[in-house]
């Protein structure tokens, strides 16, 4: 098979736990766009953090983001705009999540918090890419693109049950992390979205190489041709993919060393 598309999340795959993307894994990324074949980043994070990376490493790419709720063509104009409804952006921001869940909401370019807590400046210290501070209630009258609660994980996990049970039939519900329960418009994940790029690039999903280690890329390994899960990756997402191969971890260089197997790159 001629592979044509390698598609990656970011956070515990792309990027290492100190939220860069190694020099090696980017010089091989390079050299494999350089051969004719395209790299894209899907991600869970808003398009502008994305954005960053990818400038980083000098491609000239499509962006999925917000899960999939957001899409950019190669020139950064927006190709796909998925928006939570008014009615259940407001159930959302009006959900009893307790007390010790802190409560985000991304629009088109901005990430709004009600506080600041522990690891947040961290996570986004490397693209620049900054939260506001305000009263979400302001935002329970308008569309938006994804609604995200962060909390331990046993208190996620025990959010995610109880939330699904109540809008499983009219949300898309994924975690991308232990600690993070998302909620996108119903039907919207970065499968759906990558189907519709793929059409515009005029690819086929069997012509695709995929990397993810979370649920909230469960749809998009599903999708694609040859997917691979991170050896870090969310114990759930390895077992709902029993047949997928794990491969290094996202701190040695795991996308960057399969992807010189795959398409024998000398560097």
């Amino acid at each position: 098979m001629k592979y044509k598309l390698i598609v990656c999340d970011m956070d515990g795959t792309l990027l290492t736990s100190s939220h860069k993307i190694s020099d090696h894994t980017a010089n091989i990324i390079k050299k494999i766009e350089d051969s004719g074949v395209k790299f894209m980043i899907a991600t869970g994070r808003p398009y502008l953090d994305a954005r960053h990376y990818r400038d980083s490493l000098e491609l000239k790419s499509y962006l999925i983001t917000s899960n999939g709720a957001r899409a950019h063509d190669e020139d950064n104009n927006p190709i796909v705009v998925e928006n939570i409804p008014k009615e259940l952006v407001k159930r959302l921001l009006n959900y009893k999540v307790g007390k010790d869940i802190h409560r985000n909401i991304y629009l088109d370019d901005d990430w709004i918090i009600e506080y600041e807590i522990d690891g947040l400046v961290e996570f986004h210290k490397e693209s620049g890419y900054g939260f506001n501070i305000d009263d979400l209630s302001k935002y329970q009258n308008q569309e938006v693109a994804k609604i995200f609660f962060l909390g331990e994980n046993k208190e996620i996990e025990e959010l995610e049950k109880k939330m699904k049970k109540d809008f499983k039939d009219e949300l898309s519900i994924t975690v991308s992390s232990p600690f993070c329960l998302e909620f996108m418009k119903k039907g919207v994940n970065k499968a759906e979205t990558l189907k519709k790029v793929l059409k515009i690039l005029d690819i086929k999903p069997e012509e695709v190489i995929a990397f993810g280690d979370s649920m909230n890329d469960y749809e998009m390994l599903s999708l694609v041709g040859k997917p691979f899960i991170m050896g870090n990756a969310n114990k759930r997402l390895i077992e709902a993919l029993p047949n997928v191969e794990v491969i290094g971890n996202n701190n040695e260089d795991g996308i960057g060393e399969k992807l010189q197997e795959i398409f024998n790159v000398e560097l």
